[in-house]
């Protein structure tokens, strides 16, 4: 099913799109402020993104570039503010689509179809292949030449979102809200735990990565 995260606070509006996705077959996440929105995300990545940009805990230009720090998966923003400078301002900032309220619910709908038609196929690419490991993400397999080697959920996600954007640098404070919530960003122990974790199982050379590398003070890059 298609996973759509809503992300609003209206929760009258919540529920009535969550009904009518759900009617429709696709599988709804709701989230009524950004941080939530951004946690639930990095647990449940989200196929499609609806977004209000009136939230109660931050702009919801700033959810729009969090999410585009990771994914490429369409956002299409719901909103009261109809001047044509917040139109650009959002899809500037990475948006796909902008629709104002009020507004119909078959709009809305033809409106999902058309982003996720639009989708770019690049988070369909689920294998990674190094000469020193082989990833499937979607069967959540790493394999090695010794054979299989097992991941805690919690490497999986952190692993995810670094191969997700090879060649990428990807800052400490995104992977930590993205993996852990937004309230612990600075809790920067944590990365340096588990990526040396990940060393231990994935690199040929935990002393001498070749493909989870450190940019010290800013954060950590996967290298193909």
């Amino acid at each position: 099913m298609t996973r759509v995260l809503i992300v609003d606070d209206d929760t009258q509006l919540l529920r009535a799109l969550r009904i009518n996705l759900r009617a429709r077959h696709y599988d709804v996440d709701l989230a009524p402020d950004g941080a939530t929105a951004l946690t639930i995300a990095a647990r449940y990545p989200p196929d499609l993104v609806i977004l209000d940009l009136g939230l109660p805990d931050m702009d919801g230009i700033e959810v729009v570039q969090a999410f585009r720090g990771w994914s490429s998966a369409p956002i299409l923003v719901l909103s009261a503010r109809g001047a044509q400078a917040e139109k650009v301002t959002a899809l500037d900032a990475g948006a796909d689509d902008y629709v104002t309220k009020p507004f119909g619910m078959d709009e809305l709908l033809a409106r999902i179809r058309s982003a996720l038609r639009r989708a770019t196929p690049a988070d369909t690419t689920v294998v990674i292949e190094t000469e020193a490991f082989t990833i499937d993400l979607a069967a959540k397999r790493l394999t090695t030449a010794d054979g299989e080697i097992r991941l805690t959920p919690t490497e999986w996600h952190l692993l995810e979102i670094l191969v997700r954007n090879p060649d990428k640098l990807v800052s400490q404070q995104q992977l930590l809200r993205e993996v852990w919530g937004p309230t612990y960003e600075t809790e920067t122990n944590y990365l340096r735990v588990y990526m040396s974790q990940l060393r231990n199982k994935l690199e040929l050379e935990p002393s001498r990565p070749r493909h989870l590398i450190t940019e010290p003070g800013m954060g950590y890059r996967f290298q193909p």
